[in-house]
């Protein structure tokens, strides 16, 4: 490693040490400023606009235990194998708040090192290996901002700690800049079928002469009135009907011993809440029990604990875990429609209530099959289909950029904090030192 790069403590990088969080009891939460939980911290790489619950504060409180832009976030105790000092960078968010009590919070000398570079050296291979080593071997895999403050950290120039965590960090926003994407779009697309196909808002404003807002080819699929059904009011010309009646669920098994190594491989872990986009997988490499084949494009449901609502697009060919229903439209023009049926809160509600099993439920297909819906005529679902298939389209185009992106950085992370590749300055001229 070149000569000007230098090792210094992760104190004596900070301004003010190590801060402690802040502890208030649950009875207290619901108002006041906003509070980060160790839960969210674990989970994020980098806090800013996310969801927190509030807790009321002093003003004395709010000034000692506000987080700031820059900041950097550590778990004192373990939620996952990876164990304590999990390293979170606080990035630009919109209103004050505070942590609590299982973080520990430094905030880096500008002068001395960049926060970002800090972060990404403790996320390297080196940094995470520094905090393993104060940690030890305990079971409570707990941390002390004692020990936390000796943390030996990798430092080039000033110059070069911004350049590196410039060109790690753009990659990082893209990245987030995709998930928020898929965000809006995703809400966009839940509106549109609560509008459609739940609140009928299209027939009731062409019933009470109001224009429904929609371009005329489409507004004409909608009738001007309702009829009774035993669902209630419902669309004149529409029909009850279930879940299977649009869509199936093809049981394309495969045993483990035929499974291609690479071939991708989504369980529930790899599935999050509330999201249809998946973002994670696995390969099928060492996988023992039998599995489920899925083709691209085709709606996964998570069976079990369906309260967990893991609902998602597969954006790839793979193999599934059995714990996951692979549901199919019977005809593509009803792909839109199946799939705002199976993630909304009601179908997930039903599924939930449905379920066998008291420690882990579980929900089957023949349960979900059954759910009575009101069927439109097959020229409006396709028309949704056809206003929707972009947006999955484009959430699915945003995986695999992110998921190169993550490539890119995951290889260029050990690189860059070693000194393997140099960045000379913030033209970012990259050389290989040797």
């Amino acid at each position: 490693m070149a000569g000007e790069w230098h090792t210094a403590s992760l104190g004596s990088l900070l301004k003010g040490g190590i801060r402690h969080g802040l502890y208030k009891p649950l009875e207290a939460f619901g108002a006041g400023s906003r509070v980060l939980k160790m839960g969210l911290q674990y989970s994020e790489d980098r806090i800013g606009p996310q969801a927190m619950p509030r807790v009321p504060v002093t003003d004395e409180e709010l000034t000692r235990f506000r987080v700031q832009e820059g900041d950097l976030l550590f778990s004192r105790t373990s939620m996952m194998s990876d164990g304590a000092g999990k390293c979170s960078l606080v990035v630009a968010h919109e209103e004050p708040f505070v942590f609590d009590g299982n973080i520990l919070c430094g905030t880096p000398d500008r002068e001395t090192a960049d926060p970002a570079y800090i972060f990404y050296f403790l996320k390297s291979p080196a940094g995470k290996q520094s905090i393993s080593e104060i940690i030890g071997g305990t079971q409570s895999r707990s941390l002390s901002g004692t020990s936390l403050s000796a943390v030996e950290v990798q430092l080039p120039p000033l110059d070069e700690q911004h350049a590196i965590a410039h060109i790690l960090g753009t990659l990082d926003d893209k990245i987030e800049l995709n998930r928020r994407m898929s965000e809006t779009l995703e809400a966009m697309a839940r509106a549109i079928f609560k509008s459609w196909f739940v609140d009928f808002d299209p027939v009731r404003a062409k019933a009470e002469g109001r224009d429904p807002g929609l371009p005329k080819h489409i507004a004409d699929l909608f009738p001007d009135s309702f009829e009774d059904s035993e669902l209630g009011e419902i669309p004149r010309g529409w029909r009850v009907g279930t879940l299977g009646d649009v869509a199936e669920h093809p049981r394309r098994g495969v045993q483990s011993n035929r499974l291609a190594p690479d071939a991708p491989y989504i369980g529930l872990e790899h599935m999050p809440r509330r999201s249809i986009a998946l973002w994670e997988w696995d390969v099928a490499d060492g996988l023992e029990s039998n599995k489920f084949e899925f083709r691209k494009g085709e709606i996964l449901f998570g069976k079990l604990r369906p309260y967990f609502h893991k609902v998602g697009v597969a954006p790839v060919d793979g193999v599934c875990s059995t714990d996951i229903v692979v549901v199919s439209p019977r005809t593509p023009q009803w792909f839109a429609f199946v799939l705002g049926i199976l993630s909304s809160d009601e179908f997930v509600e039903h599924t939930n209530g449905s379920s066998t099993g008291t420690k882990m439920p579980r929900t089957s297909w023949t349960e979900m099959a059954r759910y009575n819906i009101a069927l439109a005529p097959d020229p409006v679902a396709r028309a949704f289909t056809n206003l929707l298939q972009p947006v999955t389209d484009r959430i699915n185009a945003g995986i695999h950029e992110s998921r190169s992106a993550v490539t890119l950085r995951d290889t260029l992370l050990p690189k860059l904090i070693s000194g393997e590749l140099r960045i000379r300055s913030e033209r970012k001229f990259i050389e290989v030192s040797g």
